[in-house]
């Protein structure tokens, strides 16, 4: 696990070994073991490396790392969980290995198969590959897209990193907004890959490879899940092959070098995760807590340490936990609304203090059909038909809006007030942070002019009107998989644990492991009431009832709370300041007025006033100060 970079100048120009040095510097986090940089021959290529050391802690396995006639240099930021099983097979085609690293399989892959080495890994990636011979920058990024990959092209020369502080150090960038991102991070609460905010700069997509030479830049999808052909199998079958799956998903990812644990809340699929794991080791397991405790599931977390017999440790997170936002915002390096990122930091921070690498339970609802939103979902397709839609609408005006996010009534009124809409509107309003905020009111009309508010829904709508023979429920967790899963949930999670250089694996996103779950008939994930259907059979006779059927509480900031509380004042001079109502995006009556009716506990608006802070935050940071990382 590391830290990536790197400057290709297809003019002839000399990559400065300083820029590359810098840039590496600004991904030191990613990787305090050690620093490489590579300077090709003529001049034009720098490859730098920052190395978190996981898998065999010698020098040899030091990046940038080359095959025997050094015409094929790698940097690679991840982990290869089948390189044990791929390197043999290299070694008989008569590929030398000078380590025990799995960084070196993927360079003879290269040589051996090109650009179709990607379908052979079994793992989560971001590399780049110089191809000297072929005067090619050859790249890639892991299927679910666990690893990040940011990049520019000018037309002569091609620079790429893991976090936005490397490519602005690269001397190569410009700091030009991208209006149209703040649209999109105003709707959603992230940018959706390929987009950034910054005009210069785009991500890789998951599941792509991309090619830089003197031509340009071309990317390539290498694979992507298919929802469509279902398998027949039975439940009691398919419980048992998940369990195959999950338990060699589990096991593959306990190879290390260094000490090794796990995350866990306390709900089903980080409990799943231990629960495996238990069987292979003693598991020391992290976890995280708030003091209001209809946030907290630290009890939860408890019982199944008990039940497994767990080394638990655990971290309580307070209002003063903005202390650290100066800095998770020039982690994240684009603003970036998710407030989960706060207790994700603080828990990879107390993490990281016993073990380097830890698992998780990251995918299992995304895969196996886990959030109250796809029930929501499927019950507001039969309100929402002609004559019930019309009531709903009523009913839902006559209910008093409340000032807690996780209240009933609240809920209730959500639902019945998107029951009516069209499916991919219906989601957008599920999964957005806008919620009944008109973003064309809230907007200045000058930035309302020059932006593009449909660009989110337009971004969704094909997932519900694909051809081809997919249920609601597929193409929500399709649209999930593809647009909230990479863009917010991983990008959180690898930003805040790396921060703390902190390795987090993922068994519920081994892409074997959501191959088997795009498989199944939807009636295997949610029958009824029961989310994760077949997930919770297959380890009913491992976790207590109280585990398994338990609501899913999420892992939100309390945010709301405390802007009527110990952050009230903080708010009020942040977004209600000169600087901040004069940048142009926001109507400035809006803006007060959203401020007041929140913090006077008229309504709840702590999901749109924490994106505005982060957005006036980033600004500061990243536009005013402009940050040298």
């Amino acid at each position: 696990m590391c830290g990536i970079c790197g400057i290709v100048d297809y003019s002839g120009k000399p990559v400065e070994k300083g820029a590359v040095g810098r840039m590496c510097m600004a991904l030191e986090h990613r990787g305090p073991d050690g620093e490489g940089i590579y300077i090709d021959p003529p001049g034009s290529v720098g490859l730098g490396h920052r190395r978190l050391s996981i898998i065999d802690l010698s020098d040899e396995a030091s990046q940038p790392m080359h095959n025997e006639d050094s015409s094929v240099w790698l940097v690679f930021n991840g982990e290869i969980y089948n390189f044990h099983e791929l390197r043999p097979g290299l070694e008989k085609k008569g590929h030398r290995f000078v380590s025990h690293s799995d960084t070196e399989t993927i360079v003879h892959l290269y040589e051996e198969y090109g650009e179709d080495c990607v379908n052979r890994l079994r793992g989560m990636f971001a590399f780049a590959i110089w191809d000297a011979g072929k005067k090619k920058i050859f790249a890639a990024r892991d299927r679910a897209g666990k690893k990040p990959f940011l990049y520019s092209w000018d037309g002569q020369r091609f620079v790429f990193a893991s976090e936005f502080c490397a490519m602005l150090e690269s001397g190569s960038v410009r700091r030009d907004i991208e209006e149209n991102a703040v649209s999109y991070y105003m709707s959603l609460g992230y940018i959706p890959a390929p987009m950034t905010i910054f005009k210069g700069i785009r991500k890789l997509m998951p599941a792509h490879t991309l090619i830089a030479d003197a031509s340009g830049v071309r990317t390539r999808k290498y694979w992507d899940l298919d929802y469509t052909s279902k398998l027949r199998i039975g439940e009691d079958e398919a419980a048992e092959r998940f369990l195959e799956l999950f338990r060699e998903a589990v096991k593959i990812r306990l190879y290390s070098d260094v000490p090794l644990g796990a995350f866990l809340s306390g709900g089903v699929d980080s409990s799943c995760v231990v629960a495996m794991m238990s069987e292979f080791t003693r598991v020391k397991t992290f976890s995280i807590g708030f003091e209001e405790q209809d946030y907290s599931e630290i009890e939860y977390a408890r019982q199944v340490s008990r039940i497994f017999g767990t080394e638990h440790r655990e971290f309580i997170v307070k209002p003063d936990a903005l202390d650290i936002i100066s800095l998770l915002t020039q982690r994240y390096g684009e603003p970036y609304a998710d407030s989960s990122c706060i207790p994700t930091y603080y828990v990879s921070q107390e993490t990281r203090k016993f073990v380097t690498v830890a698992l998780n339970g990251d995918g299992g609802d995304e895969s196996f059909g886990g959030y109250e939103r796809y029930q929501a979902m499927n019950a507001a397709d039969k309100i929402g038909r002609p004559g019930l839609r019309d009531i709903s609408r009523v009913v839902s005006g006559l209910l008093p809006d409340s000032t807690e996010p996780k209240s009933f009534s609240r809920r209730v009124k959500r639902f019945l007030g998107n029951a009516g809409l069209p499916a991919a509107e219906r989601y957008l309003r599920w999964v957005g942070i806008s919620g009944d905020i008109r973003l064309a009111d809230l907007y200045s009309r000058d930035f309302a002019a020059k932006t593009d508010i449909n660009a989110p829904l337009e971004l969704l709508k094909p997932y519900f009107s694909m051809p081809g023979k997919m249920d609601l429920l597929d193409r929500l967790l399709k649209a999930d998989v593809n647009t909230y899963l990479p863009n917010d949930l991983l990008v959180k999670v690898d930003i805040a644990a790396m921060a703390n250089s902190l390795e987090g694996r993922s068994p519920f996103l081994d892409h074997m492991v959501m191959e088997f779950a795009a498989g199944l008939p939807s009636s295997y994930k949610i029958r009824g009431s029961i989310k994760k259907y077949i997930v919770k059979k297959a380890f009913s006779n491992k976790l207590p009832g109280a585990i398994l059927g338990r609501r899913k509480m999420g892992f939100g900031l309390p945010v709301g709370r405390w802007f009527r509380g110990e952050l009230k004042d903080y708010l009020r001079q942040t977004l209600l300041s000169e600087t901040s109502l004069g940048r142009g995006y926001f109507d400035r009556d809006k803006v007060r007025s959203m401020v007041d009716s929140h913090t006077e506990g008229r309504r709840d608006l702590s999901f749109q006033l924490w994106a505005m802070l982060m957005l006036e935050l980033w600004h500061k940071k990243f536009i005013d100060e402009r940050t040298v990382c």
